[in-house]
């Protein structure tokens, strides 16, 4: 492998294999068949964001033997600059079926039979192919392992931290460009290509979510994606948004004033702030994530305000490529997570109020250490800047 593109060395891929292959082998599956690109490039350093269209594997057989790289033809050079694995081989997209090609390196493997894990939660794995799959290898027994190969990157090496708190700089600078200059009078495409552009500039690698920017009477929605719309006088602004160093994401989220709010937004900002604090305050090592996200909730409840947090409050961070950045990770009621040292996450308070035409999201990405939160990357905690 060619390290001038990995910031990482090969014990530390080889480190996380085996930790993985072990916790396989352990539960009784005779191989894994690894084609989230999150994974494929945190276990074996190949790094493209081509499943999104051309299926590819690392096939990991259990009992032994080295594991296989299946990729399409055309991305072989991507490979060959990046994985530790050295048995490459490759399929032509037209000509050839996957499907085919993976039923006989497993065949090649030794596996013929058995339980055989897959992240069938991945966007990577579609409707389509599964049922290719399915018929191809009907004597295999594919069983989902998204959870489990997600969990396995949770925790951060001190490697994947240095990348953190790069991707956290270059979100820093996202932010610093969104208060920078004005903003009223400008489109919601043009302020955030203000930001864009100073995330590149700065170093940044793409980002797997596009950046999230809305405005005004746009403000409600959670996910929106910038229009040209022109941003007016005594507006509200949320962005969210990633700094991605050798694909670790470190996202930003801020909501600003554009001028002096109204008595309504002010409040919101005001209580959505007083939740995002109270949640912070729960999250210490060994918290429960139930718990954390039920402290979020207690100061909305006073305020009559827990039906507008529709989101969970918090959800690991770390590799990714589109179309999310999410990890197994969910700081939610319902999950059965407690926040550990080495985990990375974004905690959040949003507010949504459709019939008002009004929200406010605010918040960042923080890390767990020994002695509680360090902030990587967003506002945070903070008062509502009014530009």
């Amino acid at each position: 492998m060619d390290p001038g593109f990995h910031p990482f060395d090969d014990a530390e891929f080889h480190a996380r294999f085996a930790s993985a292959r072990a916790l396989l082998g352990s539960q009784g599956f005779a191989a894994c068949v690894v084609m989230a690109p999150e994974n494929l490039y945190y276990f074996g350093g190949y790094e493209s964001w081509v499943s999104a269209n051309s299926p590819q594997a690392l096939v990991v057989p259990l009992s032994g033997g080295e594991p296989v790289l299946l990729l399409r033809d055309v991305d072989l050079p991507l490979a060959l600059e990046s994985t530790w694995v050295s048995d490459i081989r490759t399929y032509n997209l037209v000509r050839e079926r996957f499907a085919i090609r993976l039923r006989e390196i497993l065949e090649d493997c030794g596996v013929r039979s058995g339980r055989i894990a897959i992240e069938a939660g991945s966007s990577a794995v579609t409707a389509t192919l599964w049922r290719d799959m399915e018929a191809e290898m009907a004597h295999l027994d594919f069983i989902d392992a998204t959870r489990l190969l997600g969990d396995r990157r949770l925790l951060k090496s001190a490697a994947e931290m240095r990348c953190l708190e790069r991707a956290g700089s270059y979100a820093a600078t996202g932010l610093a460009a969104l208060v920078e200059g004005p903003v009223a009078g400008l489109t919601e495409i043009g302020l955030a290509a203000r930001i864009e552009s100073a995330l590149r500039r700065a170093g940044s690698d793409y980002w797997a979510i596009p950046t999230e920017l809305a405005g005004g009477i746009r403000s409600a929605g959670g996910h929106a994606t910038p229009r040209e719309r022109v941003i007016e006088p005594g507006e509200l602004v949320h962005a969210e948004f990633a700094g991605v160093c050798a694909r670790y994401h470190a996202v930003a989220i801020q909501t600003i004033a554009c001028g002096e709010p109204g008595a309504a937004a002010r409040e919101l900002y005001a209580i959505a702030l007083a939740s995002l604090r109270a949640g912070i305050a729960a999250a210490t090592p060994g918290a429960e994530v139930s718990a954390v996200e039920e402290a979020s909730l207690v100061p909305l409840r006073a305020q009559g305000l827990e039906h507008a947090a529709m989101m969970r409050f918090g959800y690991g961070v770390g590799i990714a490529y589109p179309p999310v950045w999410l990890e197994t990770l969910q700081i939610a009621k319902g999950f059965d997570y407690r926040l550990e040292p080495g985990m990375v996450f974004v905690l959040h308070s949003c507010l949504e109020l459709p019939e008002e035409r009004l929200g406010v999201i605010q918040g960042g990405t923080w890390a767990m250490t020994e002695s509680g939160l360090r902030p990587i990357a967003g506002a945070g905690d903070s008062d509502l800047v009014v530009l």
